[in-house]
């Protein structure tokens, strides 16, 4: 029995050993296509010399100093890298290291909570996301998170209604005003419930945080036109924080240098979150971007960012980061990822053949891939937004049954054929639909990213026939 608390303590494990380019091998010598880069961390491959090396040379030198102490060399070289990286919204703006992601976002919402203080608004205290999002497993990340299916034993634990106010996520493929105009008029619809949240509570709101693109809850959904230009603008006006969590989207994973580059200048951020991308799962590291707006009022105000971790700035870590974004701007891997999205549409969009897979989303390296019953129509669902993107047009199913854990039986299925992908459950509202995040490395070839496609196809029909089977059974 292992002496590991597992995630899943009925779940045999492999053990995994070494890994090298896009692949992962295990104990027994077999070996995998990191298809989902892990959980949309890699991007830059696995094995990399050049990154342990700088890492080693940190670690030779100095391993570790309490920022509560010194700063460090690599610290302050990384982030200044970071702010050039973000583009000239960041210009004269600063970076908070921390550990992970989960750890991002808490700095994100504290630093947020302060801004408000040091400008004078003390009254404002709460939170808004989204429903279907998520943002981390500490209690202020989950809180601020929409993710039922992670969140729902925590509950009596996050404040809801108090602390975190939840709006509705612009979600084209079920969209719930069932438009038939590919979303065109709901970026604003949806942005403006933020606006009505914010006057419901008497504005005592701080921050609104999103992802840009969504993570593991939704799986690679994109946001409709206009949506996110239209929360800058609420934000602005409303005299919130705007923080985009761009922990699986940031450092080029969706063909831009961070997700939110996609959209007008207008709409960018006052707090940048990342992690994930930022050392390609190296070494543990998150940071939080502050713009030069946050960041003033801070030095006019306490002078004093009143927060920490034991290993913030951790130079190691630092240096992991360091290495990792020379090699995604040499190497030109951001443009990689943009030119492989077509690509990954074409592969990704074949699986629309079978009758189990109802929607393949996404941009740049980071897809989703949905899976519902096409036998049954469910009456919702916008098609005009398939054929957008390119995709056969039909509107959206209805979800298998959730005790079925069809995303979970195809990738290990997938894995059987030597493809890891990251499924999820709760798709549709939190317990029911089933998807799969796929977020490759950006070194992956078309090749190997039409046999990841094909495994995907191979699997999810195994799985849906078993289900096609037993229902006929009964």
């Amino acid at each position: 029995m292992s002496s590991v608390l597992h995630r899943s303590l009925t779940k045999d494990y492999p053990t995994a050993v070494r890994g090298h380019g896009v692949f992962i091998e295990d104990s027994a010598g077999k070996r995998y296509i990191d298809f989902s880069g892990s959980a949309a961390v890699n991007f830059i491959g696995h094995g990399v010399q050049e990154v342990w090396e700088a890492i080693c040379r940190q670690a030779n030198q100095l391993e570790f100093a309490h920022s509560s102490q010194f700063t460090s060399q690599i610290a302050e070289q990384l982030a200044a890298e970071l702010i050039k990286f973000a583009g000239t919204a960041f210009a004269g703006g600063a970076v908070f290291f921390d550990s992970g992601g989960s750890e991002s976002v808490e700095t994100a919402l504290k630093l947020a909570r302060q801004y408000q203080v040091e400008t004078g608004h003390q009254e404002r205290f709460r939170f808004v996301s989204r429903e279907q999002s998520y943002h981390g497993a500490t209690l202020g990340a989950m809180g601020a998170s929409g993710n039922k299916r992670r969140r729902a034993i925590y509950a009596p634990m996050l404040r809801d209604g108090d602390l975190f106010i939840h709006i509705g996520m612009p979600f084209c493929y079920r969209c719930a005003s069932e438009c038939t105009d590919g979303c065109a008029m709901c970026g604003a619809k949806y942005a403006d419930e933020l606006e009505l949240a914010v006057r419901k509570s008497d504005r005592t709101v701080a921050a609104f945080i999103a992802e840009p693109v969504s993570g593991a809850t939704l799986g690679g959904v994109v946001p409709p036109p206009g949506y996110f230009d239209h929360i800058a603008n609420i934000c602005h006006r409303e005299g919130l924080v705007f923080i985009a969590d761009e922990v699986m989207t940031g450092v080029g994973r969706c063909g831009t240098n961070f997700a939110f580059q996609q959209w007008s200048p207008e709409s960018a951020p006052d707090l940048l979150v990342l992690a994930k991308g930022l050392t390609s799962g190296y070494l543990p590291l998150g940071a939080v971007i502050a713009n030069r707006k946050v960041v003033d009022a801070l030095t006019r105000g306490s002078k004093n960012f009143v927060h920490g971790f034991t290993y913030n700035g951790h130079p190691a870590a630092c240096a992991a980061g360091r290495a990792v974004l020379d090699i995604v701007k040499k190497q030109g891997f951001v443009a990689r990822a943009k030119s492989l999205e077509s690509v990954m549409r074409t592969e990704l969009g074949k699986l629309l053949d079978i009758d189990c897979v109802g929607d393949v989303r996404g941009i740049g390296l980071l897809w989703g891939v949905e899976f519902d019953r096409r036998d049954v129509a469910s009456g919702a669902g916008n098609t005009s937004a398939r054929v957008d993107a390119g995709l056969r047009a039909r509107g959206a199913g209805v979800p298998f049954p959730a005790d079925l854990n069809f995303a979970v039986k195809v990738a290990a299925e997938c894995a059987q054929r030597g493809v890891l992908v990251y499924p999820m459950q709760g798709t549709v509202d939190g317990y029911s639909g089933d998807h799969l995040l796929l977020a490759p490395p950006a070194i992956i070839t078309e090749e190997q990213l039409a046999e990841c496609a094909n495994a995907i196809k191979a699997s999810a029909q195994t799985v849906s026939e078993s289900f096609s089977l037993a229902t006929n059974r009964k």
